[in-house]
């Protein structure tokens, strides 16, 4: 009776069964991995992962700074890789190796930024097995010991190859222990000896490691690249795909071509399974789940028209779907940061289809920024409070339900300019619509302001509540033809009262204004036309027979005005 433990076939790892088929040892047929080839099948990952300096993309300022050390022979003893997931730090340290150990194909090369990739060293360094360039994993090697065997190890001489290479990776894993082990080691290594170090996390190298390397940052690889990239790899591997498709790709990988290769892989998968085998941009949304931005639009919508009962009812539903509302609220604050850069004009974003893309545009055209700012801090906030909370779905539902009736309070400009004028309004009925409404696009205003008094409005919505009550005080008007206001001052202003006048209306606009302080005909500030106006309505009072009467009657008596202006001028005053 065979007594030999049971092998579960779905969890083997490939890499396992090829070292056991190398060393001969007597694996079940059914436990051997087949493909429709007849090999094992390699992911895209480890199937395109770098083995010159050549295919290492978007790192070139990084290439040629090691391809100058090389060529003047001033190569430092320790190299600090960085950078995020799937950039290459891994795939460099070993390009590294094999440029610092090549010996050519005739065996008489010196170290190379071109390594051949066929003498001896290259290709067990390629393979995992030269014996002279030792690999370790601090995430799982991160006791001073493992560090001990390393310094005791660096007393002797390379086997075979010329310099001995210790890549060590994640080595912010390691302890502060083993660091200080390591020092001074790194700091005077024997001349054999090159250590190359890669991490994620730098910040959590401790200071003297990272002086006394020599740091390389890898950057996130653009999108460009890495479509290049996927298009090499389609052909390579027979496989039709869309520009958009690799485009969405590129986009969901974040800089990161491992990330990027992996998504192609199940993306050629989900393609097989449709038939016809092309990878296509809808299939990819749906697999990355784009497709469910759209159920976050549906609810962003809902927040903008202030429907509370068929708000709480749409998150309940994507709860119910498995959205986490934390999710949720990250799904909603990338929809506001989306609409934000539209509405600056920023690069349409890929990752939307058409329809999309309209429905973004139409809200960015119809929000102004502050109302944005305010959506932002609000989801901010309940975000915050969501990742607290016990009942998460309960904390997004009060959350939520604070952006809709926080619409229907005055922005800081509004505020400010009520409490400087005095009294606040009634607070709207239930019926009203809230702030955060969505005009329709035949209210939509356009960018420069009609006249003078909108102008003003628009100052004091955007929140430059001191110039635009500056403006109504003390300017006359002599000209208003956007971009261009001649003036006359009635007045003191500021010393910087231009710089800052012209610097708002650029904003508000987009456009810069020629200010400009002219002599001639003008009209009278808005202040001292209400002030006219006042008096005009304070003599007819006067002249009325009724008052003329009851002056008659009562001569010590006084007309007192309670009018809001002339609260307002009192204040002024």
């Amino acid at each position: 009776m065979d007594d030999s433990p049971e092998i579960d076939t779905a969890e083997r790892d490939p890499d396992m069964l090829d070292d056991a088929l190398g060393l001969g040892l007597d694996i079940p047929q059914e436990a051997k991995p087949v493909s429709a080839g007849g090999a094992a099948y390699r992911v895209l990952a480890r199937k395109y992962r770098p083995q010159t300096f050549a295919e290492l993309i978007g790192q070139d300022a990084m290439v040629q700074t090691l391809g100058n050390a090389i060529r003047r022979d001033r190569l430092a003893h320790a190299f600090l890789m960085t950078g995020v997931r799937g950039v290459g730090k891994t795939s460099t340290a070993r390009l590294i190796a094999k440029a610092l150990n090549c010996i050519g194909a005739d065996g008489q090369g010196g170290p190379t930024i071109d390594p051949c990739g066929v003498c001896e060293p290259c290709v067990a360094i390629a393979e995992g097995r030269h014996i002279d360039v030792i690999e370790m994993d601090a995430a799982s090697h991160t006791g001073v010991d493992d560090v001990r065997e390393i310094i005791e190890a660096v007393r002797y001489s390379a086997v075979s190859a010329r310099y001995k290479i210790y890549i060590i990776d994640e080595v912010h894993m390691l302890s502060k222990n083993a660091f200080n082990a390591l020092l001074k080691t790194l700091e005077e290594p024997p001349g054999h000896v090159k250590f190359l170090f890669a991490t994620t996390e730098v910040n959590k190298v401790p200071i003297t490691v990272l002086s006394r390397c020599q740091r390389f940052d890898l950057k996130r690889i653009t999108p460009e690249l890495l479509i290049q990239n996927f298009r090499m790899i389609c052909t390579n591997e027979g496989v039709n795909a869309e520009d958009e498709a690799l485009a969405l790709i590129a986009q969901a990988a974040e800089g990161s071509a491992r990330d990027g290769q992996s998504i192609l892989d199940q993306a050629i998968a989900h393609a097989d399974m449709e038939g016809d085998g092309k990878v296509t941009a809808s299939q990819v949304r749906d697999m990355l789940g784009l497709s469910d931005r759209g159920a976050i639009r549906r609810l962003f919508g809902l927040i903008l028209t202030g429907d509370a009962i068929a708000m709480l009812a749409e998150a309940k539903a994507q709860y119910n779907l498995g959205v986490e509302p934390l999710a949720m609220f990250a799904g909603l604050l990338s929809e506001v940061h989306r609409l934000t850069l539209a509405k600056v004009g920023a690069p349409h974003d890929r990752a939307l289809d058409a329809g999309a893309a309209e429905l973004v545009e139409g809200h960015a055209d119809q929000l102004s920024f502050p109302n944005l700012h305010r959506l932002w801090q609000l989801l901010l906030k309940g975000q915050e409070e969501v990742a607290r909370a016990s009942v998460p779905l309960d904390a997004a539902d009060m959350a939520l339900l604070r952006v809709i009736h926080a619409a229907t309070l005055p922005d800081p400009g509004e505020l400010a300019k009520m409490i400087t004028q005095g009294g606040f309004p009634t607070a709207p009925p239930a019926s009203a619509p809230t702030a955060l409404d969505l005009p329709s696009p035949a209210k939509v205003e356009s960018l420069m302001p009609a006249n003078f008094e909108a102008m003003l409005e628009r100052l004091s919505r955007e929140g430059y509540v001191s110039i635009e009550m500056t403006l109504r005080d003390v300017v006359r008007l002599v000209e208003y033809s956007p971009p261009l206001l001649a003036y006359q001052l009635a007045g003191p202003v500021g010393p910087d009262f231009v710089a800052e006048l012209r610097d708002a209306l650029a904003k508000v606009t987009g456009t810069r204004w020629d200010l400009e302080e002219r002599e001639g005909p003008s009209s009278p500030s808005l202040l001292e036309t209400e002030r006219a106006l006042a008096e005009a309505e304070r003599r007819i009072i006067l002249e009325s027979p009724l008052v003329k009467a009851a002056f008659a009657a009562f001569p010590e008596a006084e007309l007192i005005n309670s009018d809001e202006n002339e609260a307002k001028w009192s204040k002024r005053a």
